[in-house]
């Protein structure tokens, strides 16, 4: 397999997932502005979207958007636990987190992270962050450790990531205790250490 990824992006989500998963695969660096990968490669040739992540297959086929990619590997490596049962109501939870993570928490972030938005239009998107991020901090209120309870899923990674980004556009998580501790416990895994090692993070 081989991750086209940017450093920090949604991309790292799969990335974790990929050394918790403990496979081979090969990395290669977009440059979604330029439109190439570090190997010189045209990416909307891989990925006509031209965002991250985009995952190559073995069998030579793409998937892309960060929820499927990650439901994917959960499910072809059933023996780490990443998902729930199809069909029993914590893989509906965990969908519902997914699609959350995707469709809300991480648009939201849109205009933050868009130099050409207006002072309004980021006040506005700062507060829909805000908003978002409190569900989080309801949620883990109640003491869990992971977003379905004790078990580390690939929700769990891409809000991790999503954590990572207030700090980028000057929104301090520590307003948010419980996601605060939830950003931390995760970021000691040795999955995302290495990731993150790999994408020039730390």
């Amino acid at each position: 397999m081989k991750l086209f990824y940017k450093p920090g992006a949604c991309s790292l989500a799969t990335h974790i997932t990929l050394n918790e998963i403990a496979i081979s695969y090969e990395i290669d660096r977009v440059d979604t502005e330029a439109g190439k990968t570090s190997t010189g490669l045209d990416f909307k040739t891989i990925n006509p979207k031209g965002y991250v992540p985009a995952l190559l297959l073995e069998s030579g086929e793409v998937l892309t958007e960060g929820a499927a990619v990650l439901q994917y590997l959960a499910d072809t490596h059933p023996e780490h636990g990443l998902a729930p049962k199809a069909g029993s109501v914590a893989r509906a939870r965990l969908q519902e987190y997914l699609n959350f993570i995707s469709s809300e928490l991480h648009k939201a972030f849109t205009p933050l992270f868009t130099p050409s938005a207006s002072v309004k239009e980021k006040e506005i998107a700062a507060k829909s962050v805000g908003a978002k991020l409190d569900c989080f901090e309801s949620l883990f209120s109640d003491g869990r450790s992971y977003l379905l309870g004790e078990s580390f899923s690939v929700a769990d990674a891409y809000l991790f990531v999503v954590c990572s980004w207030p700090r980028l556009v000057g929104i301090d998580l520590k307003n948010w205790p419980n996601l605060a501790e939830f950003a931390e416990r995760v970021s000691q895994r040795s999955s995302v250490q290495a990731a993150m090692k790999a994408e020039g993070l730390i």
